[in-house]
């Protein structure tokens, strides 16, 4: 599972599943850059990376902002050399019933959550296609695929991941890059912690398994889906939800 000598970009990697997923690629030898939004949270990662005795730092990105992205990537690439390891995971909420969901709140989650996804890759892409070699992982969710009233906007960006991962995945599986979704059902983190307790057993009862799965979980799915193991798997989406959901 040696993933030495190989860079991965990992977005939104401050805490909860990125985190997991950042330390998890890392712990296979690859050189990983995490992203946050600030740079209080960028200091956070390269904290933890140090803590771990692990190659890794964080840089402050807003993954909506096109004017930085370019220069963002040259400079990882420049330091460290290309990114053959992309893991799209940087996301944001805004919930609310359609018809009270204002334009910003749509256009907010869709940019972050869609949009910056395509960005991204796009940026990474030619670098890998030179190299004959890559792994893109992109964070879906199990409601991209079931639906969660108030969430239309939410629901719409995570389930156009996985139509958009299948398509990439047919356009680059000659160029030795493997293309991949992950959809997480509850997972416990900081914002799953926010649910009160009737939330929490309400969302408890409709998991066979009875319990809410761990960031680890997810980052072992990723880690397995980067290596070498996983070379002829692409364009699947990887359900990670203790059964919530079977497709």
């Amino acid at each position: 599972m040696s993933l030495e000598g190989k860079v991965a970009l990992v977005t939104g990697a401050s805490r909860g599943i990125g985190k997991a997923i950042a330390l998890g690629i890392a712990e296979a030898g690859t050189q990983v850059i995490g992203t946050a939004t600030t740079d209080k949270g960028a200091e956070s990662i390269t904290a933890y990376f140090k803590q771990a005795g692990l190659k890794g730092l964080g840089r402050a990105l807003n993954v909506t902002d096109r004017d930085v992205l370019n220069d963002f990537i040259a400079s990882i690439k420049s330091e460290f050399g290309i990114i053959e390891i992309l893991v799209n995971n940087a996301a944001v909420t805004r919930d609310n019933l359609m018809l009270r969901m204002s334009e910003e709140e749509w256009q907010t989650v869709i940019n972050t959550n869609l949009n910056a996804v395509f960005h991204v890759t796009k940026l990474c892409l030619r670098d890998m296609v030179k190299a004959r070699f890559g792994r893109i992982i992109n964070l879906s969710s199990v409601v991209g695929i079931t639906g969660n009233p108030g969430q239309a906007n939410y629901c719409a960006a995570k389930a156009g991941l996985l139509g958009f991962s299948k398509s990439l995945a047919l356009e680059v599986a000659s160029r030795g890059i493997t293309v991949n979704a992950i959809a997480p059902g509850f997972i416990d983190t900081d914002m799953t912690k926010k649910l009160s307790e009737q939330q929490r057993e309400a969302l408890l009862k409709m998991i066979p398994m009875h319990r809410a799965g761990q960031p680890e979980d997810v980052a072992a799915v990723v880690k397995f889906l980067v290596s070498e193991a996983a070379s002829y798997i692409t364009g699947q989406t990887f359900h990670v939800n203790g059964g919530m959901y079977m497709g």
